[in-house]
């Protein structure tokens, strides 16, 4: 085995840990009313339907989009490949229709509301353009376009590494939301860009 492929699966395997660790995050908070935070409470008594979607979308898509980006997996498995990419997208149209419900109660005022309300809808887009380039037998745009979505799958992800960071520096959460409402998804879309622009055939792991 390479360097090269060993720092890509130990990139891989980081990233997989993290996706499931939200994923037990957000299913605790969808299933177990006593694990969840007050604002998230708060969302599930003014949107039940939005917060629910959005959790059990966020969590389908995190845990399929770990094994979709893998082209190990992807090599080995195509069948289950392209049925797990079928339910992915269906779990972003969803998770993505109710984070764009919720942006507009999003905590942060209108930069919060603005920049969730953004990363939904391209969530959505992503996926959408995915699907559209497989069908049309375009690989290597699908694959972009799938690395693009995960992307900002992954926002669950670092929203839940930047909050407790901004804490330990000392920031009050109303005053770090807003951003990390801007930074959870952008730095991710911008890094993945930089990725396809380098490898036009780009594939994670």
């Amino acid at each position: 085995m390479t360097s090269a492929t060993t720092r890509h699966s130990a990139t891989w395997l980081t990233m997989a840990v993290l996706a499931i660790l939200v994923s037990l995050y957000a299913a605790a908070a969808l299933f177990i009313p006593q694990t969840r935070p007050a604002f998230i409470q708060n969302l599930f008594d003014l949107r039940p339907m939005a917060i629910a979607a959005h959790l059990s979308g966020g969590i389908l898509a995190l845990l399929l989009g770990a094994f979709q980006v893998s082209a190990q997996f992807r090599n080995k498995h195509i069948d289950a490949h392209r049925l797990m990419g079928k339910i992915y997208i269906a779990g972003v149209i969803v998770g993505g229709l109710g984070g764009l419900a919720l942006a507009v109660r999003s905590i942060g005022g209108l930069v919060g509301h603005v920049g969730f309300g953004m990363m939904a809808v391209l969530w959505i887009a992503t996926a959408v353009n995915a699907l559209r380039h497989i069908l049309q037998g375009n690989v290597m745009a699908h694959r972009a376009w799938m690395l693009r979505s995960y992307a900002l799958t992954l926002a669950a992800v670092t929203l839940r590494i930047y909050l407790p960071l901004s804490q330990v520096a000392g920031i009050s959460f109303d005053e770090a939301y807003p951003a990390i409402a801007w930074l959870c998804w952008v730095p991710n879309l911008l890094f993945v860009e930089w990725v396809i622009l380098a490898r036009p055939a780009a594939t994670s792991h």
